[in-house]
């Protein structure tokens, strides 16, 4: 069990810790408005973007959010590292910048699978 909630909080940390650094860069990076404009992304989702991935790390980290609201959390992250993936695929950035993104989405898989093991261990939705 306590092997079970280590793995849970490294993977969860990781992946709060990006989503909340990106979150904070989208916000007072000016650098970011530019970066959206390169991926051919409107100026206003990148404030959506911030507001989302900042109630998603507080749906991860808060241990009174209940599950089902975490499960959107997880799909939320999922789909934003998807789709970045294949913004900065489709606007020519390197090959290699998908290494991070692939990392992030590992971390994240790792967390869900541990979020559900936990749940199961005691006797969560």
């Amino acid at each position: 069990m306590k092997k079970d909630k280590i793995i849970y909080w490294i993977a969860t940390g990781i992946l709060t810790g990006v989503m909340l650094w990106s979150a904070l860069n989208f916000a007072f990076n000016e650098n970011m408005k530019g970066a959206f404009a390169h991926l051919g992304l409107p100026p206003w989702f990148r404030v959506e973007l911030t507001i989302a991935k900042l109630l998603g790390v507080m749906a991860l980290l808060l241990p009174f959010v209940p599950p089902r609201v975490k499960e959107f959390a997880y799909f939320g992250f999922g789909i934003t590292l998807i789709s970045a993936s294949v913004a900065h695929l489709s606007s020519g950035d390197s090959v290699w910048l998908e290494v991070g993104h692939l990392t992030f989405l590992a971390s994240l898989i790792v967390s869900y699978l541990y979020y559900h093991k936990g749940l199961q261990k005691t006797g969560g939705e």
